[in-house]
């Protein structure tokens, strides 16, 4: 995990990369009728927009509310993998109802009743691709790109 504020960036512009591709494929699925090879091709057409936003929103607001929200939920003592997991969940919880209402507000006609229909059918998704893809590949390419920094830290304590 990010030891450094530099790191903090670069892991959370990997997460909101990968996080926000994934989402943007699936709602195209779901707005087309299903999953093409053109699927792919027409998420990259919103990720320039909705990537930036959450990688700002998550790193001055979310990840400080929900790291406090997963505490209530896990204890400092408990093990890493545990707290990663609450944190990426409280996440989850705050960031999807927010994208899904830019989302929203940008690309589709805006209406309480479809900002809430588009968070119930994201809510899922995004839990599910957070914790079972996302964030573990995020963890992977970071550990790669900052290995040897994190393993001076790690000596170091």
């Amino acid at each position: 995990m990010p030891q450094t504020k530099l790191q903090n960036v670069v892991y959370t512009i990997i997460m909101a990369l990968i996080m926000v591709y994934g989402m943007i494929c699936y709602n195209v699925a779901l707005n087309t009728g299903g999953v093409t090879n053109a699927t792919f091709g027409m998420a990259l057409h919103e990720l320039p927009i909705m990537a930036p936003i959450a990688a700002l929103l998550e790193f001055f607001l979310v990840e400080k509310l929900a790291t406090k929200l997963a505490f209530t939920v896990v204890r400092p003592t408990d093990r890493p993998q545990i707290i990663t997991y609450a944190i990426s969940t409280m996440i989850v919880c705050l960031m999807c109802p927010t994208m899904s209402l830019i989302a929203t507000l940008l690309f589709k006609e805006p209406s309480f009743g479809t900002w809430i229909q588009t968070w119930g059918l994201n809510m899922p998704m995004a839990l599910i691709w957070q914790l079972l893809f996302a964030g573990p590949l995020t963890r992977l390419i970071f550990r790669n790109l900052f290995r040897s920094q994190l393993a001076q830290n790690t000596a170091q304590h």
